[in-house]
């Protein structure tokens, strides 16, 4: 009986290690040491670190600070975590990064947003109109500089919340966006900013 229990257990292990999503049923993701940012994330270490438990990345208006995992969000999902811009402008969740192309969500502080758009994402090219894209739904908000904001974004049945706060939030349907209903998960600074209590949980 203890041989099938651990057998079962070592299974599971295997599924979650070997899962192409981030999170898993019943699976909450969260960065812990710099080994799982080597493992899960590919990054550039003079653009991305981590210590203790804040995730730092250094950008400037080109190249783009940027961040992205190994593997795919799950289909639905919610994802958590307090960012701190304390240099620059601008700081981007990158949603569903797929074939180049990919839902943005992020904080803009010159234009006093948080904005949902349209993004594309060439890794090899950081020129104008190679990263970034249009935007879709914005709503004014006050953003300062070295200022912690919580942030909230749920994908569920092909819809999309994105929130700062508790009081300011944006909602679309990725269908009538059309916009990428899967794909991987990535951040971008274009200055310095600092991330701590990153989850990510299947729903």
């Amino acid at each position: 009986m203890k041989i099938k229990i651990a057998s079962v257990l070592l299974l599971q292990l295997f599924l979650i290690s070997c899962s192409s999503t981030i999170s898993t049923v019943k699976k909450e993701y969260t960065l812990h040491n710099s080994k799982d940012l080597k493992s899960d994330w590919t990054i550039n270490s003079k653009e991305w670190i981590l210590k203790k438990d804040t995730l730092t990345g250094n950008g400037s208006l080109s190249p783009w600070g940027v961040l992205v995992s190994k593997k795919e969000l799950p289909e639905n999902y919610e994802i958590d975590l307090k960012v701190n811009m304390t240099g620059e402008s601008l700081f981007e969740i990158m949603l569903n990064l797929d074939k180049g192309k990919y839902i943005r969500t992020y904080l803009y502080q010159i234009d006093q947003n948080i904005v949902i758009g349209d993004g594309v994402y060439d890794k090899k090219d950081d020129s104008y109109g190679k990263r970034g894209g249009k935007t879709l739904f914005k709503k004014p908000m006050e953003l300062e500089n070295n200022k912690w904001y919580s942030v909230k974004i749920k994908v569920q049945n092909k819809q999309l919340f994105f929130s700062i706060d508790n009081k300011t939030s944006l909602e679309c349907s990725l269908e009538k966006s059309s916009l990428n209903q899967k794909g991987k998960l990535g951040f971008i600074t274009n200055g310095e900013v600092k991330i701590t209590g990153l989850k990510i949980k299947s729903l």
